[in-house]
C-alpha cells in the first residue's frame, strides 16, 4: 500500500474515534451503557436517550459531513483555478446564502405570509439561504458559458461576493438590535441545525455531491498541467469547469444553510492534505482531503463544548485557530502546490 493509502486509514480510524467521542462528550457526560442504549433504541424515555439521538448522533453526522463538502470544494475549486488561496467562499455562494438569511431575519422579521401560507421558523431560514446560494449559481454558471478565463471568473465570483456584501450590511443597519443579533448568532456557524427527521433527506444529497467529487478525479489531475493539455486528453475543459461550479455549489449551499457560513475548513484543510501526502495526485488527495475534512469538523465540534454546562463556543471562533495557521505556513514557505 503507498503513502496515500496508510494515510488515508489512519484518518478514517481517527474520524471513527472523533465521531463516537462527539457521542459521549458534551455539556452533559454520558457512560457508554447510556449511549449506546439510546442508539440501539432500548431507551427511549431518558434525557440521555433524548440528547444523544435528537441533538449529538445528527450534529455529529453534520460535522463529519459538512467538513467532507467543504474540504472537496475547497480542493476542486484550488485546482481548477490554479488558486492556493481560493474556497468555497471566494465565488459568493456562501454570500448568497447569507443574504438570504439576511433577507428573511432582518428585512421580514423571520416569517413571511403568502397567501394562505405562513413562512416562519428555521425552516423558512433553511429556505432563504438556499436560494440565495443557488441564484448565485445560476450567475457563476451564466458567466461560466461566457466567460473562457478561470482568472475572470474567479474575479467575478469576488465582486458578487461584494455586493451581497453590501447589501447585507445595509439590512443590519436598517434593521431591529434583534434581528442583528440573529443574524451574528447564526453567522458564527454551528452544526446542530440538522434535525433527526430531516437528517436522511440531508445526509442523501451530501453523500451524492461527495461521490460526485470522486468521478471527477481524471479531469482534475488532467487539469493540473492546463487547459490545453487537459483538452489534448479529451478532457471537455468547459464542461468540467460546469460539474465543479455545480458540486461545489450543491456542497457548499447545503452546508450554509443548515449551519451558517463556516471559514477556513474549504481553505485550509486541502493544504493540510497536501503536506501530509507530499503529491498533487487527487486519486490519492481528494479522499485524504474528504476525510480530513470530516476529522477536522468532528474536532472543531467537539471544542465547542468545551464551557461545558457554562455554553458554547460558535464554530466560528474555532476554525481560525487551525485555519490561519496553515495558510501562513503556506503562504510563507510553501508558495508552490
Amino acid at each position: 500500500m503507498n503513502k496515500g493509502t496508510w494515510l488515508s486509514i489512519g484518518m478514517i480510524v481517527l474520524m471513527v474515534a472523533l465521531f463516537v467521542f462527539n457521542l459521549y462528550h458534551g455539556t452533559v457526560s454520558f457512560s457508554a451503557s447510556e449511549v449506546w442504549a439510546a442508539l440501539s433504541g432500548r431507551d427511549s424515555t431518558s434525557t440521555a436517550a433524548f440528547i444523544v439521538r435528537e441533538s449529538r448522533f445528527p450534529q455529529a453526522v453534520t460535522a463529519l459531513l459538512c467538513g467532507a463538502a467543504l474540504a472537496g470544494s475547497g480542493l476542486l475549486l484550488q485546482t481548477v483555478f490554479s488558486n492556493p488561496l481560493a474556497d468555497p467562499s471566494i465565488l459568493g455562494i456562501n454570500s448568497g446564502a447569507s443574504l438570504g438569511v439576511a433577507i428573511v431575519m432582518l428585512l421580514l422579521g423571520g416569517s413571511l405570509m403568502a397567501g394562505p401560507f405562513n413562512l416562519t421558523g428555521f425552516l423558512f431560514v433553511v429556505m432563504a439561504a438556499c436560494v440565495g446560494a443557488g441564484i448565485i449559481i445560476l450567475l457563476l454558471l451564466f458567466f461560466s458559458k461566457v466567460v473562457r478565463i478561470n482568472l475572470l471568473l474567479l474575479i467575478i465570483g469576488i465582486m458578487i461576493s461584494y455586493v451581497t456584501s453590501s447589501v447585507i450590511s445595509l439590512l443590519n443597519y436598517v434593521s431591529t438590535a434583534e434581528g442583528v443579533h440573529s443574524y451574528i448568532i447564526w453567522g458564527l456557524g454551528n452544526f446542530s441545525g440538522v434535525s433527526l427527521a430531516q437528517l436522511p433527506v440531508f445526509s442523501g444529497a451530501m453523500i451524492l455531491g461527495l461521490l460526485a467529487t470522486l468521478l471527477l478525479i481524471k479531469p482534475l489531475n488532467a487539469l493540473l498541467l492546463g487547459d490545453n493539455y487537459a483538452t489534448n486528453l479529451g478532457i471537455n475543459t468547459r464542461r468540467t469547469r460546469t460539474l465543479l461550479l455545480l458540486i461545489t455549489g450543491l456542497l457548499t449551499a447545503l452546508t450554509t444553510a443548515y449551519c451558517g457560513p463556516i471559514s477556513f475548513i474549504g481553505l485550509a484543510v486541502p493544504h493540510i492534505a497536501r503536506l501530509m501526502l507530499g503529491t498533487a495526485d487527487h486519486r490519492q488527495l481528494l479522499p485524504l482531503t474528504l476525510l480530513t475534512g470530516s476529522a477536522l469538523a468532528l474536532i472543531c465540534n467537539t471544542l465547542c463544548t468545551l464551557p461545558g454546562d457554562q455554553g458554547l463556543i460558535p464554530l466560528n471562533v474555532i476554525t481560525p485557530f487551525f485555519g490561519v495557521p496553515v495558510i501562513l505556513y503556506v503562504l510563507l514557505f510553501k508558495r508552490k502546490f
